[in-house]
């Protein structure tokens, strides 16, 4: 019923990660190895857990993920077989040993409900050495309210702690935004499909963050820039009648400053902002964004 998908690139963390899912005190799932044509051979480890649970490797001969890690997830879920619930799980992030378990002990709980199953989270930061306190969320929870939290820095997500049901990923796909920076985000919005997200906060996914990943990173500003971008103005169009009034206000404004930085803030942003705001009666909002950009446009 669980397939475990792991796009491989990296062996620095990868043994953790096997361990962890050695560890499951239920072995109810299927791990599915997607090696991107690495540098690094895992074999000699992979031998090690051979006996240790359920798993199927394999080496793609081109690398997808230096161009887009998208593809590189859609290729990795194309390995699996016949599961219908998938978890992407980053080749050094972690599982609690009860991850699995929980999935089954909840499932009667969100089944048919939710089409998207969130674990509570701990940041593991590899160069502080140190871990970050518990990351729990609302047991159910509107997708829009949940993105909106991560955004105030009161939440944090990424693609390792969800679970979501195969049928929803055959009807939306991951978005392809450079560095796949926010597809997660806007997956989540998307997966959703009109129904809550549902939270197991008795166990916990451990994200690492380090400078060997794209989050620990600062050399890809300009292209998550891009990908923010890109993301506002998709969730504007989609997902805005979704939010509360101050969520529309600020993220329809979000969308100005992304456009700005990526020097995208053209006439058909400009307008979808414009009447994204006068829509919904932020006529205030509206008078300052018009003045602010006619300001710029004739450096009055």
């Amino acid at each position: 019923m669980l397939a475990i998908i792991i796009p491989f690139y990296k062996l620095i963390f990868f043994e953790e990660t096997l361990e962890s899912l050695a560890s499951q005190t239920d072995q109810r799932f299927r791990v599915y190895i997607g090696d991107d044509a690495s540098p690094e051979d895992p074999k000699y480890l992979l031998e090690k857990y051979k006996q240790k649970f359920d798993f199927i490797y394999h080496r793609f001969e081109a690398n997808f993920g230096g161009n887009s890690l998208v593809k590189q997830w859609q290729r990795c879920i194309e390995l699996i077989n016949d599961e219908k619930y998938l978890m992407i799980l980053g080749d050094d992030d972690v599982l609690s040993d009860n991850v699995v378990e929980s999935f089954y002990i909840h499932f009667e709980a969100f089944n048919q409900k939710s089409n998207v199953i969130r674990y509570a989270s701990k940041i593991i930061k590899q160069e502080l050495n140190s871990l970050s306190e518990i990351y729990t969320h609302p047991v159910w929870e509107k997708p829009t309210d949940s993105y909106y939290r991560k955004y105030q820095w009161l939440s944090r997500s990424s693609l390792s702690e969800y679970i979501f049901t195969r049928e929803v990923y055959n009807k939306f796909g991951f978005n392809d935004f450079p560095l796949a920076w926010y597809s997660d985000d806007m997956a989540w919005l998307e997966f959703s499909d009109k129904k809550p997200i549902y939270t197991i906060n008795d166990a916990v996914v451990f994200f690492r963050l380090s400078f060997n990943n794209i989050s620990g990173r600062e050399d890809n500003l300009e292209e998550k820039e891009k990908s923010e971008f890109l993301f506002y103005k998709k969730f504007i169009k989609n997902h805005l009648s979704e939010c509360t009034l101050e969520q529309k206000k600020i993220f329809l404004l979000e969308l100005g400053i992304a456009a700005k930085q990526t020097k995208q803030l053209d006439f058909n942003t400009c307008f979808l902002i414009a009447l994204g705001l006068l829509k919904n009666g932020l006529f205030y909002s509206f008078a300052k964004f018009i003045r602010r950009v006619y300001r710029e446009k004739f450096n009055t």
